[in-house]
């Protein structure tokens, strides 16, 4: 079996046995778990280097709500919400940084600052553009699948076959992404649990992440605090949903995920850690 290696910015990253915590870090004010906590630019380098320092390996920034019925941000805004933050937890930390945009200008701007990943909730379909920064930066991409757009995407979500669907489109997007001159080891895949799913596709792809694998490229999977969390365990409060998140984390590690993108980063680290104990037969 081939190994998942992940080459950014030059470095090349083996996932094999140990994967990699994304720490969330969103500088909003209407993002759906934190909206607001960290919209103060030092609130938010201040939480992403305890990020770091609680294990996370890279850290996820982004200034643009993704939440269903999210509206639009101007490319000036965004720019003005994280570029900053971005420039100093590069100062702060060794972790990889990430942007979470779809703009290829927001894009440029972050990799200038110290960011070395581009993470695209459109998987490059949003803007054109957006594949030709990744291939000139040498930079990861992650190409992560949505049906519709954050305004509309929970509306009405239907697939005949939720994961063979969301395979064809990882297939289509990385030979786009190749054909546009992006170093194949620097794409990374990410499903897009709750972009424009019901609970059951989420939980129909989050059962077959071995059929989500393309080329061997790591998958990224995210269900920190999402909303299909609450309906698992039927209660509508965000606080209870850390625990079902860890578990998934640990659940999911298991099952073949290369990087979890997560809120609570110290949590999820112990539980990584202790899964992959477990599965390492050296130990």
């Amino acid at each position: 079996m081939a190994r998942p290696l992940w080459k950014i910015t030059g470095k090349t990253l083996d996932l094999t046995g140990r994967a990699l915590i994304m720490g969330v870090l969103n500088v909003t004010p209407d993002s759906f778990s934190d909206g607001g906590s960290f919209a103060d630019p030092d609130r938010a380098v201040s939480h992403g280097l305890r990020m770091a320092a609680d294990g996370a390996a890279i850290i996820d920034v982004g200034g643009e709500s993704t939440r269903p019925g999210a509206d639009a941000v101007s490319e000036a805004e965004e720019l003005q919400r994280v570029i900053p933050v971005v420039s100093r937890l590069r100062e702060g930390c060794d972790a990889f940084i990430s942007i979470d945009t779809t703009k290829p200008a927001v894009a440029c701007a972050a990799l200038d600052a110290g960011a070395s990943i581009i993470n695209d909730i459109t998987g490059g379909t949003g803007d054109e553009e957006m594949l030709g920064v990744a291939a000139e930066r040498g930079c990861g991409f992650v190409i992560m699948h949505m049906q519709g757009t954050p305004r509309t995407m929970q509306n009405a979500p239907h697939y005949d076959d939720v994961v063979g669907e969301v395979a064809e489109f990882f297939r289509q997007q990385y030979a786009r992404a190749v054909q546009c001159g992006i170093e194949p080891m620097a794409i990374a895949f990410d499903p897009g649990i709750g972009f424009g799913k019901t609970v059951q596709h989420n939980l129909e792809l989050l059962r077959n992440i071995p059929r989500l694998r393309i080329a061997d490229r790591p998958l990224v999977i995210g269900v920190s605090r999402k909303s299909f969390l609450g309906k698992m365990i039927g209660s509508p409060e965000m606080a209870r949903r850390s625990a079902p998140t860890i578990a998934l984390t640990a659940m999911l590690r298991d099952r073949g995920a290369n990087v979890l993108r997560v809120h609570d980063v110290k949590e999820n680290v112990d539980a990584l850690r202790t899964t992959e104990a477990f599965l390492d037969p050296a130990l």
